[in-house]
């Protein structure tokens, strides 16, 4: 049976604070290129993988979430595209590619695969299905018109718009025929938002001393959605802004991830006085819409309607960076990694 090396991203031990690279280590193993027989499991290589701010609350030693914590010592986990190599399971056959979550190494041994679907190649490029077509992008759909319920002429505003998710948001909501403003935090990303993606406006957080101020200079009229990617001093300044009947989606918390205390909210009262719907949500509760999410994604890709930024990293070596860099905001667009090649 053929062995091969097999380089691992590995995760050292819990933390409390934002991600640095030395919270990882690459190491060599050795592993053959062959499932178990009669185990269920499949042999794979991953092509690419996907970094998202949801591993972050994986590296604190916490039981308490949707999803367990990484275990130090072994490989990190998260979403990515593979081929498969050998297979014990009759749903996938050798050379098929699918997405879904795998080990951050150039093999994975899938004991019970999760989250996975089969990628039907129809020109559309493979990283894609980690980011537009993949988790990132359902959760803008699910969050902007099953949380949001938008209206023609509304006004949306989106944190960490040039994000993986915040990106999409916006395309979605000028397509519903909204007003939509967008925050980031470097000029080259406002400049993004504004040019490329079609945004109404767009401003650089790191700009203005008093978001409150700069929420009412954008939307004199108020605020209909907040897509809430942020957390902390935007969602309290939001909170100020929003109009009567106005939706929060609260998808990330980036700004509070990394604190071991953090910040509280200080407006929840706007959510009374405004009678406004503030949400938390999580794609996966919404799998049911995925058929409907990728023909409608797809078609306005495929019409040039939608635009889709990566910031793509080559080889599994830059993969710490990567992820560490998500926190700093040094990614432009979606986080990938490519590990390797069909």
């Amino acid at each position: 049976m053929e062995e091969v090396d097999n380089k691992q991203v590995i995760f050292k031990g819990y933390i409390e604070r934002p991600p640095k690279e030395t919270d990882m280590e690459i190491k060599v193993s050795k592993i053959k290129l062959r499932a178990p027989k009669g185990s269920g499991a499949i042999l794979v290589k991953n092509l690419y993988l996907s970094c998202d701010p949801f591993m972050r609350g994986r590296m604190r030693d916490f039981q308490g979430s949707y999803i367990p914590p990484f275990v130090p010592g072994q490989a990190l986990e998260g979403f990515g595209v593979y081929k498969v190599i050998d297979s014990e399971n009759s749903d996938f056959k050798p050379g098929d590619l699918f997405s879904g979550l795998t080990g951050w190494e150039e093999y994975s041994l899938i004991c019970r695969p999760q989250q996975f679907r089969k990628i039907q190649q129809d020109n559309i490029p493979l990283s894609y299905h980690v980011g537009l077509l993949g988790m990132p992008g359902f959760t803008a759909y699910v969050g902007f018109f099953e949380v949001c319920s938008p209206k023609k002429g509304e006004y949306v505003f989106v944190s960490a718009a040039s994000g993986a998710v915040g990106q999409l948001v916006g395309q979605l909501a000028k397509l519903h025929g909204c007003h939509v403003v967008g925050s980031a935090g470097t000029s080259q990303k406002v400049d993004l938002l504004k040019n490329k993606l079609g945004f109404d406006e767009a401003f650089n957080y790191k700009e203005e001393l008093d978001l409150d101020a700069t929420l009412k200079r954008y939307f004199p009229q108020g605020i209909d959605i907040y897509f809430d990617n942020v957390g902390g001093e935007m969602l309290d300044a939001a909170l100020l802004n929003m109009r009567i009947n106005g939706r929060i989606a609260v998808c990330g918390a980036v700004s509070q991830q990394s604190l071991s205390k953090p910040q509280g909210i200080h407006n929840l009262y706007s959510l009374i006085i405004k009678s406004i719907k503030m949400q938390g949500f999580l794609q996966h509760n919404y799998l049911h819409l995925y058929p409907r999410f990728m023909e409608h994604v797809i078609s306005y890709y495929k019409q040039g309607k939608i635009f889709y930024i990566e910031d793509m990293n080559e080889g599994l070596e830059s993969a710490p960076a990567a992820l560490a860099g998500l926190f700093s905001g040094k990614n432009v667009g979606k986080q990938v990694i490519r590990v390797a090649s069909e």
